[in-house]
């Protein structure tokens, strides 16, 4: 994943709960990653035990939102990606000639990663204030992504300088809202531009939305990798509400190729199809016959369409001097008609 040289914003395609506890779920959803045109897959590495405690007290209970009602340790339960399959995962992705990375939720899940060589690695929202994990990844000397939910400045700050000081390859700052599904309301897009001009590094956006429009609007920020969660159609996993399937990963691809090709290059410059307009700019043209020596004056030339003629920067320059040579009417002056007068191309 070489973020300097991206055509198109990199797309993961992340899987977290959504094979409801199949293999063959996760393998599926593996398939449609790379059929629709996901560039990785990424799992979840954890256990319920290194989430959190099996309590039943109230600090442990889902209060609202999607996953209402259940306590945390029977969620992770539900949701986790067993440590088996994990081998299996990364072995059949390679098969099918699509990255696959993982989010290490402990030290030991990136232990775990690292026996698998896991090319690099991400910090969700929520982990993202755990300073001795990064500490950890940061130390792999690979690629890290943090996704910022919920993070202030301060706590970016100091998990960004942590990876980079303990030797991460390479940072990518993923600008997160942390509702789920979150509403068009909860974003504030222009945190991208802030991002990107703070700490000096690729951008991307963990998407839990519901549409595409955010997504488009974060590649014309300036985003450059996305992460969006992908289900299969007839299983109502954990995450599906904040999910694409099918088709809908196809469109999501193309919805960030697209706009990616509307915002074109990082410097000003115009196409070929536009350059082939030029030919109907205006340029200089003699609307006389024109005699050599004869003088050059606003009756027998003009500033018109088309613009095979010389650009009408040089029309002042030339009223008043003597014609070089015979010019017809209704041709245009060439760059000729400038060395023979002596007049400095501008540039």
């Amino acid at each position: 994943m070489n973020l300097n040289k991206l055509k198109n914003p990199f797309f993961i395609a992340e899987l977290s709960a959504n094979h409801n506890g199949s293999l063959k779920n996760a393998k599926k959803l593996i398939d449609h990653a790379k059929k629709y045109g996901a560039d990785a897959v990424k799992l979840q590495t954890y256990t319920p035990d290194t989430m959190t405690l099996n309590s039943k007290k109230k600090d442990f209970l889902i209060k609202d939102g999607l996953w209402k009602g259940y306590n945390l340790w029977s969620l992770f339960d539900k949701g986790k990606t067993p440590y088996a399959w994990h081998k299996i995962l990364f072995d059949y992705a390679k098969k099918k000639k699509i990255q696959c990375f993982s989010t290490p939720f402990s030290e030991e899940a990136v232990d775990f990663l690292e026996e698998l060589n896991c090319p690099f690695y991400k910090v969700a929202s929520f982990e993202m204030t755990d300073l001795p994990l990064i500490k950890k990844i940061a130390e792999t000397k690979k690629k890290i992504i943090i996704s910022t939910g919920m993070a202030n400045l301060r706590e970016i700050d100091k998990s960004f300088n942590l990876a980079k000081k303990y030797g991460a390859k390479e940072i990518i700052l993923l600008y997160c809202v942390s509702n789920y599904p979150a509403k068009n309301s909860d974003f504030n897009l222009n945190n991208i531009y802030l991002l990107k001009d703070r700490y000096k590094c690729a951008i991307g956006f963990s998407d839990h939305s519901n549409n595409f429009q955010l997504a488009e609007a974060a590649v014309a920020a300036g985003a450059e990798v996305f992460e969006k969660h992908i289900y299969l159609n007839n299983v109502k996993s954990l995450d599906y509400k904040f999910s694409l399937k099918g088709k809908e990963i196809k469109k999501y691809r193309d919805a960030l190729n697209n706009t990616n090709l509307l915002m074109g290059k990082k410097y000003f410059y115009r196409t070929f199809n536009e350059k082939k307009n030029r030919i109907l700019r205006r340029s200089i043209y003699a609307t006389k016959d024109i005699k050599k020596r004869e003088l050059l004056t606003k009756e027998n030339i003009r500033i018109i369409r088309p613009g095979y003629g010389l650009d009408p920067v040089y029309f002042e320059q030339l009223i008043d001097k003597n014609s070089p040579i015979d010019i017809k009417k209704e041709t245009p002056l060439r760059k000729s008609i400038l060395v023979k007068l002596k007049i400095k191309k501008i540039k």
